[in-house]
């Protein structure tokens, strides 16, 4: 059964709840990173991505990086732009985009779920990024980008969290990008010893984004116990930030794929390669697929639709049937040469939100090809996970993104 728990939140002043919210750290690059904490001096990307505070010389992750972001959330604390609360509490966090809210609870969750699997993963992570938050998270002593986790909608919790919507909010705010941010604290001891017993009857909760902060976040703890022969169990380190978000208010986005070159074909000799794999038809627009087992194909100024055969899923399991296998298994992998997504150079992975303008960008500018995919279902992110099974990294692109540094923990 699921062990989630409230905690002591460090947290914003309510007045610069606004400005401290910023988006996760891997979803800028190192220069957009720098132009943002330039424009907002307060926003938490300066302590995630710590590299802005140094010149390009620097490495992204060189040591006094980390001890620079260690350094700047000391001070911050200090200078009063984080409080610390001093009662364990839930958090509710709403995030409205484009008229569709989701409205998650945050919690702890626990080390030994993850291990044991009550916690499931349904994707591999990279190992280089692993040991960058791992890092992040231990100089720091604390946790400081939530993980995005899915569970199937429970009526006691929901009336919990209902109740609280209809009373004022602890933030409520629109970030530059148009998405609200809306928080409530959960702290009557009724109502968080109910949100704690019904997540006790809860068996399975699902990584939905932030698989690298988890794994990052749960090694940092098994590296703790280590380090405490006699741990308790309940020390902070035994449980890690994350936002708890039921399964029918999800909205998963496609997770598009650029590649840098064509492994060595020419382009006559590529497309003859495709047009063996799938049905190939010219598009006079851009190419976003309307459906499973198509995809969008742009190269040489140009986008074609690819159409899979339906062979390439019969008889396939969860994993080997997704849109981003097929496409790995039958394209990538053989033709282009990509062999390991997780670690080769030459892929890159564009998320839905940025459009397809950016798959032609990248496409015309330092790659050389770009894919665009039909998302990924929700049911099929659980079937995934229930099989014990992982998907392709990069393989589910959620929106909106939940923003770091308006809830902390620190272990």
């Amino acid at each position: 059964m699921a062990e989630i728990r409230p905690f002591y939140c460090v947290r914003p002043a309510e007045e610069l709840a606004e400005r401290v919210a910023a988006l996760p750290y891997d979803v800028y690059n190192r220069q957009e990173a720098k132009r943002e904490v330039e424009r907002e001096p307060l926003s938490f990307l300066k302590i995630d991505r710590a590299e802005t505070s140094f010149d390009d010389s620097v490495d992204t992750y060189a040591p006094e990086v980390y001890q620079k972001a260690k350094e700047l959330l000391e001070k911050d604390v200090v200078d009063g732009v984080y409080i610390t609360d001093e009662d364990r509490a839930y958090y509710i966090y709403q995030l409205v985009m484009e008229g569709r809210s989701q409205t998650g609870l945050v919690a702890c969750s626990s080390v030994d779920d993850y291990v044991n699997q009550v916690i499931k993963k349904h994707e591999n992570t990279r190992a280089d990024k692993e040991v960058d938050r791992i890092t992040h998270v231990d100089t720091c002593s604390a946790q400081t980008g939530p993980i995005f986790l899915a569970y199937r909608s429970q009526d006691a919790i929901n009336k919990v969290v209902d109740k609280y919507l209809q009373t004022p909010a602890l933030y409520d705010f629109t970030a530059v990008d148009g998405v609200a941010h809306r928080v409530w604290k959960i702290s009557e001891k009724a109502d968080v010893d109910a949100v704690y017993r019904a997540f006790q009857g809860i068996d399975r909760i699902y990584i939905a984004d932030g698989h690298h902060r988890a794994a990052s976040a749960v090694k940092v703890g098994l590296k703790r116990r280590e380090e405490t022969p006699d741990y308790t169990g309940e020390e902070e380190f035994n449980y890690f930030l994350s936002v708890l978000f039921p399964h029918d208010e999800l909205m998963i986005m496609d997770y598009n794929r650029t590649v840098k070159d064509l492994n060595g074909l020419t382009p006559d000799e590529f497309m003859a390669k495709v047009a063996g794999i799938f049905e190939v038809e010219p598009s006079d627009s851009p190419v976003a697929p309307d459906k499973k087992g198509v995809f969008g194909m742009y190269i040489g100024g140009k986008w074609y639709r690819l159409t899979a055969p339906g062979s390439l899923f019969e008889g396939k399991d969860a994993v080997e049937s997704l849109d981003v296998s097929v496409l790995q298994e039958q394209l990538l992998g053989p033709v282009l040469g990509i062999g390991d997504p997780r670690t080769d150079s030459r892929i890159d992975f564009i998320g839905g939100i940025r459009g397809l303008k950016e798959l032609e960008r990248r496409a015309d500018g330092d790659m050389c090809i770009s894919f665009s995919m039909y998302p990924t279902s929700i049911d099929e992110l659980f079937d995934v996970a229930d099989n014990g099974l992982l998907m392709p990294p990069k393989s589910t692109w959620f929106e909106p993104k939940l923003r770091s540094g308006l809830f902390i923990h620190k272990i």
